[in-house]
């Protein structure tokens, strides 16, 4: 993961650079806005890696005497079919018709897309 954190702090740096120029050169607070998003999420990304990387070291694809042995096993775990997935839509599309027709709905959304997201998060928590 080490490769993976320098390539992101790469990224980062270029969002960074990017930003400043821009704010510099550029009339326009929504561009810097989001080359300043672009450069957080960026960033955000590389720490994560680096983190991993100082916890766990080297995984056997970055190392060159690794075996293949050692990179057998279960990988991850897929859940079955789920229905929260839909949910977490439904509940967007009525949040976005909510900003449109009104609070009431807007709420309701929110109510909704809680739910998916919750039901997503813990379906799997006994596992």
């Amino acid at each position: 993961m080490k490769t993976e954190a320098v390539l992101f702090t790469g990224v980062a740096a270029f969002f960074a650079v990017t930003a400043g120029t821009y704010a510099t050169f550029a009339d326009d607070p929504a561009g810097t806005a989001a080359l300043i998003i672009a450069f957080l999420m960026a960033a955000l990304v590389a720490f994560f890696l680096a983190v991993q990387y100082r916890r766990r070291g080297l995984r056997p694809q970055d190392r060159k005497d690794a075996e293949i042995a050692e990179t057998a096993g279960p990988l991850e775990f897929l859940p079955p079919d789920s229905s929260w997935p839909i949910t977490v839509a439904l509940g967007s599309v009525v949040v976005a018709m909510g900003v449109v027709y009104g609070l009431w709905l807007l709420l309701i959304g929110f109510g909704v897309l809680t739910l998916g997201v919750l039901g997503m998060v813990f379906e799997h928590a006994r596992r």
